[in-house]
C-alpha cells in the first residue's frame, strides 16, 4: 500500500508500524528493539529494563526482521527517499521503566544511557536498509510525543500518583542533538541522513527541536495557532522542512476533505509573509498523526490525499 501511494513524486514512502499486532510491535516495543545493549520486557506496568533479552525483546526484534523483509521485497529497483521511523530518545525515557523504580526519566544517567544506545541502534538499522534498498535516501524520524510533558514536568511516575519534574530546556537540547548527530555521522561519507522529529501534541517545542538540529518537524497543523507564526518563519528562513499534519490521521465521522480544502489550509502559511515558492520548498504533506489507529481503507486513503494534495501545491503560483 506504501509503496503503490507513494513509491513516485512527489511520495516519501516509509516503513509502516503495525502495532496491534501485539507485543514488540508498539512504538515503545520497535524502539526497544533498536537498543543495544539495553533490553526490555512488558511488566503489567509497561515496559521495563532488565538484565538480559528475552521473550519480549525477540518478538519486538522478530516484528522488525520481518518487515524489513518485507521492506526489502517490495522497494527492489527502488531509488528515492525512504522514511523510517522510531521512538526519540525522551519519549523512549518517559514510557521505559528502570529496573527497580522509576521511570528511566526519573534518572539522569539512564537517559544518557538510552540515547547512546538508540543513536548506536539508529546507525546500525540505516547500515541494514542501505544494504537492503540500495536505491534509498534514508531519512530518520524521531518521535517524540512525549517531549512537551518532559519539558513541562507533566510525565507521570510509574505509581501514577506524581508527576516527575521538569527538564530544563539545554538539557532536552543537548541529548536530542548527541542522537541527531550520531544518526548524521552514520550516513555515507559524502551525505548525513537527515534528522526529522515528530511531535503531534498542542504545544511543539519548534525552537528547542530547531537548535537540536533536526532537519525538519512534523507537527498536526490543527493544533497551531497565530502565537506559533513566528516560530514557523524562523524555521523556514532557517530552510527547516515543515511536515504539515493536514489529512485527518482517523476517518473522519463526516465525509473526508476534498484536496482542494486540504491544499487551501496549507496555503494559509503564505500568511507568514514569505512568497509561495519560498514556502513550498519547505512544506510536506503529511497525516496529522501516525495512521496506527486508521482502518487499511482509510489509511490508504489518507496517503492518496497526502500525495495529491501535495501535486495540487505543484500547481499554485
Amino acid at each position: 500500500m506504501v509503496m503503490g501511494e507513494l513509491g513516485e513524486p512527489p511520495g516519501v514512502p516509509f516503513l509502516p508500524e503495525l502495532p496491534q499486532r501485539g507485543v514488540g510491535a508498539d512504538m515503545i516495543g520497535r524502539g526497544a528493539a533498536l537498543l543495544v545493549d539495553l533490553y526490555a520486557e512488558v511488566q503489567p506496568s509497561g515496559w521495563r529494563i532488565v538484565d538480559r533479552p528475552g521473550r519480549d525483546h525477540g518478538r519486538a526484534r522478530s516484528h522488525l526482521s520481518a518487515d524489513l523483509d518485507l521492506l526489502e521485497e517490495y522497494t527492489q529497483g527502488y531509488v528515492g527517499p525512504l522514511k523510517i521511523q522510531v521512538a526519540g530518545p525522551w519519549t523512549m525515557a518517559a514510557a521505559v521503566e528502570l529496573p527497580h523504580g522509576d521511570k528511566m526519566l526519573a534518572d539522569t544517567g539512564a537517559v544518557r544511557d538510552v540515547a547512546a544506545s538508540l543513536a548506536e541502534g539508529l546507525r546500525l538499522h540505516a547500515q541494514d536498509l542501505r544494504k537492503r534498498v540500495p536505491g534509498a535516501q534514508l531519512v530518520i524520524q524521531l518521535d517524540e510525543p512525549s517531549l512537551p510533558g518532559v519539558l513541562k514536568g507533566s510525565v507521570r511516575t510509574a505509581s501514577g500518583f506524581g508527576a516527575l519534574r521538569a527538564v530544563e530546556e539545554n538539557v532536552v537540547r543537548d541529548l536530542l542533538r548527541s542522537v541527531i548527530d550520531g544518526v548524521k555521522a552514520g550516513g555515507p561519507a559524502d551525505s548525513a541522513i537527515p534528522v526529522i522529529v515528530h511531535c503531534c501534541a498542542p504545544d511543539v517545542p519548534f525552537g528547542t527541536l530547531h537548535r537540536a538540529g533536526a532537519a525538519g518537524i512534523s507537527f498536526d497543523m490543527s493544533l497551531l495557532s497565530g502565537r506559533h507564526d513566528e516560530a514557523l518563519g524562523e524555521l523556514i528562513e532557517a530552510g527547516v522542512l515543515l511536515l504539515a499534519g493536514v489529512v485527518p490521521s482517523t476517518e473522519p465521522a463526516t465525509p473526508g476533505p476534498a484536496v482542494s480544502e486540504l491544499r487551501d489550509r496549507v496555503l494559509r502559511l503564505r500568511r507568514l509573509g514569505f512568497s509561495w515558492p519560498q514556502v513550498a520548498e519547505a512544506v510536506i504533506v503529511t497525516p496529522s498523526c501516525g495512521l496506527s489507529g486508521a482502518s487499511p481503507g482509510w489509511a490508504r486513503r489518507a496517503l492518496r490525499l497526502c500525495r495529491d494534495t501535495a501535486r495540487a501545491l505543484e500547481e499554485v503560483d
